[in-house]
């Protein structure tokens, strides 16, 4: 697998990245979450699980295995 030289930044961009903790922050605060609000949140929290989950398997990749 080839990955791109700069792959160590990719990462949720930090507008995303915000949005992803208001609205945690404002169901932690009591507020239920409209649908459209938690359909946000889940897609917001796949796509932050997904980019660590590319973080790990390159990291690996990287790595000399060990003979």
């Amino acid at each position: 697998m080839d990955l791109p030289s700069d792959w160590r930044n990719f990462r949720m961009p930090r507008a995303l990245n915000r949005r992803l903790h208001d609205l945690l922050d404002k169901q932690d605060d009591g507020t239920k979450l409209t649908t459209a609000e938690r359909g946000e949140a889940e897609a917001l929290v796949e796509l932050s699980e997904m980019l660590s989950l590319m973080k790990v398997r390159a990291t690996s990749l990287e790595r000399p295995k060990k003979t």
